[in-house]
């Protein structure tokens, strides 16, 4: 099992935009220490949900403070963008860290950022497959030329600087969805599954990938990352304690909301292509303590936590991603105590 850390980059109450950076950034030179095997970055657009908008940008910065940890995009909200672009930063990334590049991507589905951009969500999946089928293309030939349904290069293009992982960085498709899970299996891009789904559904989800991916004749090598809020304290006793610490300090509905929500401004439903999130974000904001201790969350003592991360490990997940703090505004010594404890007392049952 690897690990690394993620990190979504919420500015809280009081917090200028450089305290955010800086915080996450000493956060990542420490992943990096600690021995954590990579960090992950948000995208995310127009409020202080998230305020990294080009992850590409803040990577490259991060190449230049680090060098051991990879460095990855958690994730690239391809219809957003156009794909040349994506390959091309990510590409220029890759060389800059020395071949660090770890390459999330996905569709997206906040309506608030789609709206920011006048893009229509319910196009999100099919512009994401036309993108892909773009930056893969760039990655993988020059030469390279394509007339589609939203993008074209209108003349034949090789990508400059080219990435020093051939014939491209690892790339993850965030999915739970069944359908999204089963599509990408079949051509052998390994998901990342995000935290806001229970256990049972990133089980299936690798279930469903393995399967899928077995019969395409696809599995071989591929590394499935599973993505989760994790805490882990002395006790359980106080692991409960500093969960209802932390909700008590934060507005969860300033994540699950109606404009955080993949719904279509039109009609007021789940747009075209994100029916299986229909309620999702709506009713985030009210799960209870009880089904995030047990069904959300990585959290209790090293115990308790040794063998949550087991069962994801027996599902097929080979990378946990960490989520230490997107929701818990914790001082930056408490942040990094809570690391160094996970680092010293869970991290080396799995190596």
């Amino acid at each position: 099992m690897r690990f690394s850390t993620f990190h979504l980059f919420h500015r809280f109450d009081g917090q200028s935009f450089k305290d955010v950076y800086d915080y996450h950034l000493e956060l990542v030179e420490l992943a990096e220490e600690l021995g954590f095997d990579g960090v992950r970055l948000a995208e995310h657009h127009f409020r202080d949900y998230g305020v990294v908008p080009n992850l590409f940008t803040m990577l490259a910065h991060a190449a230049a403070r680090t060098s051991r940890i990879r460095l990855g995009t958690g994730i690239v909200v391809l219809p957003l963008h156009n794909p040349v672009h994506v390959a091309e930063e990510a590409a220029m990334v890759d060389v800059l860290s020395g071949g660090r590049l770890d390459l999330g991507i996905g569709r997206g589905y906040q309506s608030y950022e789609f709206e920011g951009f006048a893009v229509d969500l319910a196009e999100a999946r099919d512009r994401f497959n036309e993108s892909l089928e773009m930056i893969l293309g760039l990655f993988e030939r020059d030469g390279f030329r394509h007339e589609g349904k939203f993008y074209r290069t209108g003349t034949e293009v090789s990508l400059t600087p080219r990435p020093l992982q051939r014939p491209h960085p690892p790339i993850h498709v965030a999915a739970v969805s069944p359908e999204t899970v089963t599509m990408y299996a079949e051509r052998g891009l390994p998901i990342l599954a995000d935290p806001a789904a229970p256990y049972r559904k990133v089980v299936q989800a690798a279930e469903t990938w393995r399967e899928t991916a077995a019969r395409a004749g696809v599995l071989a090598g591929q590394e499935l990352v599973v993505a989760r809020s994790v805490y882990v304290a002395p006790t359980v006793e106080q692991a409960r304690e500093d969960q209802a610490r932390f909700e008590a300090a934060f507005d969860r509905s300033r994540i699950f909301n109606p404009r955080s929500a993949p719904i279509d401004p039109r009609t007021g439903k789940a747009a075209q292509g994100f029916e299986y999130y229909q309620d999702r974000y709506l009713r985030g904001g009210a799960v209870s303590a009880d089904f995030r201790w047990e069904q959300l969350e990585v959290i209790g003592d090293p115990r308790r936590v040794i063998e949550q991360i087991s069962v994801l490990r027996e599902a097929g997940f080979a990378h946990l991603l960490c989520d230490f703090g997107s929701t818990r505004p914790l001082p930056l010594e408490e942040m990094k105590k809570v690391m160094r404890f996970f680092a010293a007392e869970v991290m080396p049952a799995f190596r």
